[in-house]
């Protein structure tokens, strides 16, 4: 995709908007974001940034985009995913793939979560295109955040891009972010024997092995919030969420199968693997009845806690450019893959959460050029 003269922040955010790239777990309603790179894409090359679009392994249609601007083993990544949430049909006040500006307000899907960011960081990266940059500047564009994390995943894998630092634009309100919690979802199944209710004997209930399976992941709720606490968020322990259970077909049938699906929120230092080793153990553990059978297992990879030094110079930095203390929130992002690879790693964008995954979704018109003064004054310090 040539163009000939990079269109302005607006005109580059109607694009985004315009340029659908949903991710979802429904085959029916996920989308690529092939669309949104390449426009990534063309603009940052008009001002002289080095391109690549690295594909998704099975998915020609999802991509990252890796655009540089100068050389070095240092540098500054700014990061952000190009896809959004499905939306509700007829429940928007506009066209969710039309930008509309209305009271000060740059409303649809993905203007805060987080397409919206992209602009931003190009205004803020023209200041800096014909200086001397020291160390490489870096727009990363990621595919799949909103349900496999399989972008980052990518990029992990690939070990690239290198570089000393990261900022994720994901929606704080302005304010940086060095905490968050992981994210995990996680199913039980359970498959007894169906029967004649009128006789136990019979079958064996999977209903009531869940009861048992239950009552196990609450008591271990319960331990891990005595064992693990974080004062540094507004609910400072970790959470398990019994989401939803289906199982059974009928009142006078020994119920032969039920499944749940819970989700889990860790602390910065629970990893992953542990707790799901300790979940593997105590559900087998807590089922006597050889006619049962229980299964569990993940429902995707999970995202790891995230936690940045508070005394790492991009943490400084980001609050003497902000005016705000670093903070925590208890949403998930892409930061825990970048401090994977090396990097100092902060989130910070110009949204707000609460304004993320629901109808007439907005970016606060006066967020804009607050934001891209914080960038270039990044840019300026960890790349000139």
């Amino acid at each position: 995709m040539a163009i000939t003269a990079l269109p302005d922040l607006k005109q580059q955010l109607q694009q985004l908007v315009a340029c659908p790239s949903v991710s979802a777990t429904d085959p029916k309603l996920d989308m690529g974001n092939r669309g949104v790179v390449e426009l990534l894409a063309a603009w940052l090359e008009t001002l002289g940034f080095a391109v690549e679009l690295m594909p998704l392994e099975g998915q020609s249609d999802k991509a990252n985009m890796i655009a540089t601007l100068g050389r070095g083993d240092g540098g500054l990544v700014l990061a952000g995913h190009t896809d959004t949430v499905p939306f509700d049909d007829g429940l928007w006040q506009s066209d969710p793939f039309k930008l509309t500006d209305r009271n000060n307000r740059f409303y649809g899907l993905g203007a805060t979560d987080m397409k919206g960011f992209f602009p931003i960081a190009i205004e803020a990266a023209r200041s800096f295109v014909d200086k001397p940059l020291q160390q490489p500047l870096i727009i990363l564009a990621t595919a799949d955040e909103e349900t496999s994390m399989a972008g980052a995943r990518a990029l992990v894998k690939a070990g690239r891009p290198k570089a000393r630092y990261a900022v994720v634009g994901e929606p704080t309100g302005l304010k940086p972010i060095r905490m968050h919690k992981g994210a995990m979802m996680e199913a039980v199944r359970i498959t007894g024997q169906s029967g004649h209710s009128s006789d136990p004997a019979l079958g064996a209930n999977a209903l009531e092995a869940m009861y048992r399976a239950m009552g196990e992941l609450l008591k271990l709720r319960g331990e891990w919030q005595e064992r693990y606490r974080n004062p540094g968020f507004a609910v400072p322990v970790p959470t398990l969420n019994l989401g939803c259970i289906h199982g059974g077909d009928n009142p006078n049938r020994i119920c032969g199968h039920t499944e749940l699906q819970f989700d889990l929120r860790p602390l910065p230092g629970m990893a992953l693997d542990d707790l799901r080793a300790e979940l593997d153990q105590r559900l087998h553990a807590c089922i006597e009845d050889k006619k049962i059978r229980l299964e569990y297992a993940p429902l995707f990879l999970g995202t790891e806690a995230f936690e940045q030094d508070s005394n790492s110079e991009l943490v400084k930095a980001a609050e003497k450019l902000t005016g705000h203390s670093a903070e925590s929130v208890a949403f998930a992002t892409e930061a825990p893959y970048f401090k994977s690879m090396g990097m100092d790693t902060i989130v910070l964008g110009p949204g707000d959460i609460d304004q993320a995954h629901q109808p007439d979704e907005y970016l606060g018109q006066e967020r804009i050029d607050p934001m891209v003064e914080v960038l270039r004054g990044l840019i300026a310090k960890f790349c000139l």
